[in-house]
């Protein structure tokens, strides 16, 4: 996940969805600078940061990756997290509410506008 600003995003992951991050990476020819944030259960995310990257605004309905979904593993626990979102100034898009699909979700318009889907 291309950011803008990096440690702000590890600071996110890392409040909000428990993750560790690993030491971060800096390419010096080419300015990249990574962390890898690892989670419960073994997914990982790596955040990258380069001048050269520019923000696309945000557009929900756009090709490509829309949404990363994070289990929580509970309803209480999408309830809660919803809410502390939401208090700390992100934007709840949808939910908490079970979809037509059964599945029990939020669905947050999170750090530099990327979407977080808040499953059970």
């Amino acid at each position: 996940m291309h950011v803008l600003d990096l440690e702000g995003a590890k600071q996110f992951f890392i409040r909000y969805f428990n993750a560790s991050a690993n030491e971060m990476y800096h390419n010096p020819h080419t300015g990249l600078k990574t962390y890898i944030l690892s989670f419960e259960g073994g997914a990982r995310l790596e955040v990258m940061q380069r001048p050269d990257v520019v923000s696309s605004g945000f557009e929900p309905m756009r090709q490509g990756f829309i949404h990363i979904a994070f289990s929580v593993g509970s309803r209480d626990n999408v309830d809660a997290l919803t809410r502390r979102l939401e208090s700390d100034g992100y934007k709840v898009l949808s939910g908490p509410r079970t979809t037509g699909d059964g599945y029990y979700e939020s669905c947050v318009h999170a750090f530099e506008g990327n979407l977080i889907e808040i499953t059970e």
